[in-house]
């Protein structure tokens, strides 16, 4: 009878062991980071709500619902940021770089770009997301797409019939698809609005170190793993798997064409999906203080850890 007491202990104290072991570890990396990279005298983060950490606590700025926990103060904090200015703001388009941001009428944010200044030494940029829908929703108009077709029609690929304008073909009797609007967007907008925002960033801040950041893995490559997860079908859900890779992968050519670094969100965010037991990405219903579809601060801390570690 007393074994179970014994093996009891033995696992707190395992347990706690394993917990001092970890918190070790993070107090070592921050540590390496902050010898490894000199401290920015002006860090300016510029982005929109995955950049901003849309509803993770604790919230300030307004609609630009920006958290105190999102990956550019936590950057900050972990180099030891002489100044640190962050003009990050949800639904924020690259647009916003150069002009206010209005919702609803009401101006929300001053052009981000005004923020960049000579003495600027370090600039974050997350954005292009919002730009993949014709609407001012940005995001939201997709993940409302997604849902609304996945009502109707549960066992198909609503959302990706819409943008990839797919049609019954009665010569061929097939399904077939026209031109994906969204894959035009990043090819034709959206990445040279981001080279054009790049070269004002370094005609503004010449000695400044730019970091274009990527978006995080929001949904798994495997559809079927959301069923009954989310309210989005497994074909929709692979075909913007797909889309977000493609934007990813401009996102990454254009900083390496225009004197950035990118940095890789996705990969380090791989497996903690919308869909996943473990989600550093919420989904409709957010478990833990998020906007939907959106990091909570597990996520925004695994973006930050990203970013220090492409100053190395």
């Amino acid at each position: 009878m007393l074994r179970p007491a014994r093996n009891s202990r033995r696992l707190r104290n395992s347990s706690l062991l394993a917990a001092v072991a970890v918190g070790a570890a993070l107090a070592l990396t921050s540590t390496t980071a902050q010898a490894a990279t000199p401290a920015p005298k002006h860090y300016v983060a510029l982005g929109d709500s995955y950049a901003a950490g849309a509803g993770v606590p604790g919230q300030s700025a307004g609609l630009c619902l920006r958290s105190d926990h999102n990956y550019g103060h936590l950057v900050a904090a972990s180099l030891g940021a002489g100044t640190y200015t962050d003009v990050t703001c949800a639904a924020a388009k690259v647009k916003a770089m150069t002009q206010p941001q209005y919702d609803a009428f009401i101006r929300v944010n001053d052009p981000q770009l005004d923020s960049v200044t000579a003495d600027t030494d370090l600039v974050t940029l997350g954005i292009g997301g919002n730009d993949l829908a014709a609407s001012d929703l940005g995001l939201g108009e997709l993940v409302a797409t997604c849902i609304a077709g996945a009502v109707v029609n549960p066992l198909g690929t609503p959302c990706k019939d819409v943008y990839h304008h797919g049609y019954w073909d009665w010569n061929t009797w097939s399904w077939q698809y026209g031109n994906d609007d969204l894959a035009e967007r990043i090819t034709t907008s959206i990445a040279p609005q981001i080279a054009t925002t790049l070269q004002q960033i370094h005609a503004k801040a010449p000695k400044a170190k730019v970091l274009l950041v990527g978006y995080p893995s929001v949904l798994p490559a495997d559809g079927s793993t959301c069923v009954l997860r989310q309210p989005v079908t497994p074909g929709d859900v692979e075909y913007m798997y797909g889309v977000l890779n493609k934007l990813n992968a401009a996102l990454k050519s254009t900083a390496a064409a225009n004197g950035a670094t990118y940095v890789d969100t996705a990969t380090p965010t791989r497996g903690h999906d919308v869909c996943s037991d473990d989600r550093w990405i919420e989904g409709a219903l957010p478990g833990s203080p998020a906007v939907p579809f959106h990091p909570n601060a597990t996520g925004e801390q695994v973006m930050a850890e990203a970013v220090l570690a492409a100053l190395k």
